[in-house]
């Protein structure tokens, strides 16, 4: 599974609130969440976002409270895959259960500029900077389970393909 796009990066420390501001939590309107996404920061940034980009971001991504908008919202914005140096618990695995795409890259995210065109290769854990010229390796490999999840469009759809055990 590849996923190709231009790098929207951001740093250390991103939580979830910033993602998606608690104010709107009591929608799930993926058009509503993805125009509110990351407005605490830079209140335009939905709308350069095209679909299929790559967030690229350092430590600590989606750290903060374990809300499933976070993921929603950038998913509904265009955001194909994420990569970040490491991730909060809950946010990751909520990000794979709607089938967002989260690698762990150990490598300083300096390496990736706003706007570089990048492709991710989830099933073996390579990331090529086609801008750069350079391809890297995630220091995480995904289990096939959590392939199977993203393939089949998040844990849901995973669970609905399964025979039914009688």
């Amino acid at each position: 599974m590849k996923y190709r796009g231009k790098a929207r990066i951001f740093g250390n420390n991103i939580d979830t609130d910033m993602i998606i501001s608690g104010q709107h939590l009591s929608s799930t309107d993926s058009d509503y969440l993805a125009k509110h996404c990351f407005e605490t920061l830079e209140e335009e940034w939905a709308k350069k976002i095209c679909r299929g980009d790559i967030l690229v971001a350092g430590g600590n991504f989606g750290c903060g409270s374990s809300r499933e908008h976070a993921p929603m919202a950038l998913k509904a914005a265009g955001i194909s895959c994420l990569i970040a140096e490491s991730y909060g618990a809950i946010f990751y695995r909520n990000a794979i259960n709607i089938g967002l795409p989260a690698l762990e890259f150990k490598t300083n995210i300096g390496r990736f500029s706003e706007g570089d065109i990048i492709e991710v290769d989830i099933k073996i854990g390579s990331i090529k900077n086609e801008t750069s010229e350079k391809i890297y390796h995630s220091s995480q490999q995904l289990t096939p389970m959590v392939l199977d999840i993203l393939k089949s469009g998040g844990l849901l759809s995973y669970i609905s393909k399964m025979p039914m055990a009688k």
